[in-house]
C-alpha cells in the first residue's frame, strides 16, 4: 500500500496549512490513519491519529489547533493545521495500517512533506 502526501509548504505564525494523505494499493481495509512529525534534531512523535470509526488523538501540542479527519471511501487523511507556531516546523509523515489483498495486514508511510513556520 502507498502513501502520497501533499499540502506541506512555508507558512507565517499564526497562519494555517492542510496537510492531505491519499493510501492506494490492494486494500482490503485502511483501520488506523495518523500524521506523524519529525523536527531536526528530535525524536518523530505522534501528531494525531484517526480510527476508521472516526475516534481521534492529538498529541498535547497540537490540541485545540489541528484537526484530523478522514474520507474512508478515499482512504485520504488530512490534518488541517491552524495558529501555527515555528516549533511546528518539521517534516510531517502519514502512516497507515490496516488489511491489504491477499489479506494480510499493511503498515505504511508516506514519504513526507515539510512543514516550515516563519516569518
Amino acid at each position: 500500500v502507498q502513501l502520497v502526501e501533499s499540502g506541506g509548504g512555508l507558512v507565517q505564525p499564526g497562519g494555517s496549512l492542510r496537510l492531505s494523505c491519499a493510501a492506494s494499493g490492494s486494500i482490503v481495509r485502511v483501520n488506523d490513519m495518523g500524521w506523524y512529525r519529525q523536527a531536526p534534531g528530535k525524536e518523530r512523535e505522534l501528531v494525531a491519529d484517526i480510527t476508521s470509526g472516526g475516534s481521534t488523538n492529538y498529541a498535547d501540542s497540537v490540541k485545540g489547533r489541528f484537526t484530523i479527519s478522514r474520507d474512508n471511501v478515499k482512504n485520504t487523511v488530512y490534518l488541517q493545521m491552524g495558529s501555527l507556531k515555528p516549533e511546528d516546523t518539521a517534516v510531517y509523515t502519514c502512516n497507515a495500517r490496516g488489511m491489504e489483498y491477499p489479506y494480510k495486514p499493511f503498515d505504511s508511510w508516506g514519504q513526507g512533506t515539510q512543514v516550515t513556520v516563519s516569518s
